[in-house]
């Protein structure tokens, strides 16, 4: 809710930005407004010790600003944790524009929007995300340099959802290894929740490998053309929590693992495409290493995009950027041995290892 102060000694009683928890330290927030487009959008810029801050352009229709704002803390916080964990020199960065996709997104906002991006000089590189395609990204180029994503008939590395399904299928995999002792995802039950772009792929290479597939999104024309073409059963019970299946897979928005579900799980294994997951990181990953249900970490095994549209940066193709996706089964191992090594959560581990990198940057940089 948005309070209207009148009086300066009121201000107190606001919770400020910068103590808000997903604040978090951010380096930069930009707050882009143009009155003719409608454009309002948020841009935040969290850490760029590694490289430009690079994430992608969001698109929602959020209840008020401040979720808006929120949600874009949250989101550019873990674009430097995937950045870092993925071995990338870059940073963490995201923006979102306040507006159904559907209905309020039109060329001039989006070319507005890019200006805004290239005045930053660098600092922040977009992507397309939820809501924003490439086509948009293709658009933003002819007024920035400043992003990536764009089509491969300009020489971008296209779409990036086949690739960060790619990278969940890998995630995915290695949390059976480690959860149920193969890899082998056939007769396993994964329920999909959230079937967009990445959540289909995600689908068809799981299907493809034998798992029994349900799928729920809140698109009902979009299940039922899904179901159909991969012979996955639409969810139909009442509470997709409770659903009676070995792994479950978020591939929709965030947060979906709060005090509300948590307790209902009866997955062993949680790996999806859906970025914070966790409500809370602390503790929601604590109950989950505690109900003994494998949780692989988002920002991990979501990185195959990243990886994908860094290519345009670093100069590779996407033979590259496919070996390097495939190399997330093993930092997922890895992350795994390494949390019960120390007696920490999953999630805990691949931060902690995420931030040595960082930690180790910048006292390079500090010594220089």
């Amino acid at each position: 809710m948005i309070t209207e102060v009148t009086n300066a000694n009121e201000l107190h009683k606001i919770d400020p930005v910068f103590g808000q928890v997903s604040f978090d330290n951010h380096e930069q927030i930009v707050f882009c407004h143009d009155k003719d487009t409608g454009l309002k959008a948020i841009i935040g810029v969290h850490n760029t010790v590694l490289g430009p801050a690079l994430g992608g352009t969001r698109i929602w229709k959020y209840t008020n600003e401040w979720e808006a704002l929120n949600d874009v803390l949250r989101l550019s916080r873990g674009m430097t944790y995937k950045s870092a964990i993925s071995g990338l020199n870059l940073g963490g960065g995201k923006a979102v524009i306040i507006g159904d996709s559907k209905v309020d997104k039109t060329p001039e906002l989006i070319i507005k929007f890019g200006q805004f991006v290239n005045s930053l000089s660098g600092k922040y590189i977009t992507a397309e995300d939820v809501g924003s395609t490439t086509a948009d990204m293709d658009l933003i180029r002819d007024y920035t340099p400043y992003v990536t994503g764009i089509s491969e008939s300009r020489g971008g590395s296209g779409n990036p959802s086949p690739v960060t399904a790619y990278g969940v299928y890998m995630g995915m995999k290695a949390s059976a290894k480690y959860q149920f002792g193969s890899d082998n995802l056939e007769g396993k039950k994964v329920l999909v929740q959230g079937i967009g772009h990445v959540g289909e792929t995600l689908v068809d290479l799981i299907t493809k490998e034998g798992a029994i597939v349900q799928i729920a999104d809140i698109n009902e024309a979009r299940l039922q053309e899904v179901g159909a073409k991969y012979g996955a059963k639409v969810f139909n019970g009442g509470d997709l929590y409770s659903a009676d299946v070995d792994i479950y897979a978020p591939c929709a928005l965030g947060a979906t693992i709060n005090d509300d579900t948590i307790e209902k799980i009866k997955a062993k294994v949680i790996a999806g495409a859906a970025n914070n997951q966790l409500a809370v990181e602390q503790v929601h990953g604590a109950r989950l290493q505690e109900r003994g249900i494998l949780y692989a970490p988002d920002f991990l095994i979501n990185a195959g995009g990243i990886i994908n549209v860094y290519g345009e940066i670093a100069g590779y193709g996407k033979e590259e950027a496919m070996r390097r996706t495939e190399n997330i089964y093993n930092t997922t191992l890895e992350i795994f041995n390494y949390a019960k090594e120390n007696n920490i959560t999953t999630h805990q581990a691949a931060m902690r290892m995420a931030q040595e990198r960082i930690d180790a940057r910048k006292k390079e940089n500090a010594g220089k």
